[in-house]
């Protein structure tokens, strides 16, 4: 049975699926679309990403403005990253907040992300394998990206800036303000 954790920002949930274990590895059921859709409502997800990212790449902070916003089903399947959502939903009373969670391949942990949020993650071991199912098509005309580093957000990153590996895209985008 999987574990499902609403966190104090409403829409965003931590999902820990039960893990067996026993001489020959291990076996996970990664989704359940019914005990998601329980918590979160209807879901189609039409799109799965995967990303190999090294040590310090930080990627984000990404989302898709409407009518392509996208919720995001995120797992690590190899490393561990420091995985960020941030609300920009116009007239949420949590818009600005963010929440973050170290997602990694021996924790297992995975995190539902409502459209609404913009999203990103650093790096922490020498690799990562990043997979992520979203509800909606990426579309680039649609997209938009905050600076990771945004001063009103005021995001804990583990790593500093030195250690950082950022697209020209990220490095250059506007910063987020309230």
């Amino acid at each position: 049975m999987m574990v499902f954790e609403e966190t104090a920002i409403k829409g965003i949930w931590i999902i820990t699926p039960r893990v067996i274990v026993d001489k020959r590895g291990y076996f996970m059921e990664s989704y359940l679309k019914e005990e998601l859709e329980k918590r979160v409502g209807p879901v189609d997800f039409v799109q799965e990403n995967e990303s190999l990212s090294h040590f310090g790449v930080t990627r984000g902070l990404h989302f898709q403005k409407e009518p392509y916003a996208q919720s995001k089903f995120i797992r690590v399947v190899d490393g561990e990253i420091f995985d960020v959502a941030v609300d920009i939903r116009e007239n949420s009373h949590t818009r600005g907040r963010c929440f973050h969670l170290h997602l990694s391949s021996e924790n297992k942990k995975q995190l539902f992300i409502p459209k609404g949020f913009a999203h990103g993650f650093c790096v922490l071991t020498p690799r990562a394998i990043v997979q992520y199912k979203t509800d909606e098509r990426y579309n680039p005309a649609s997209e938009g990206i905050y600076r990771y580093d945004s001063p009103a957000l005021g995001i804990p990153w583990p790593l500093s800036p030195g250690q950082m590996i950022l697209s020209s895209r990220d490095r250059e985008a506007q910063p987020f303000v309230l």
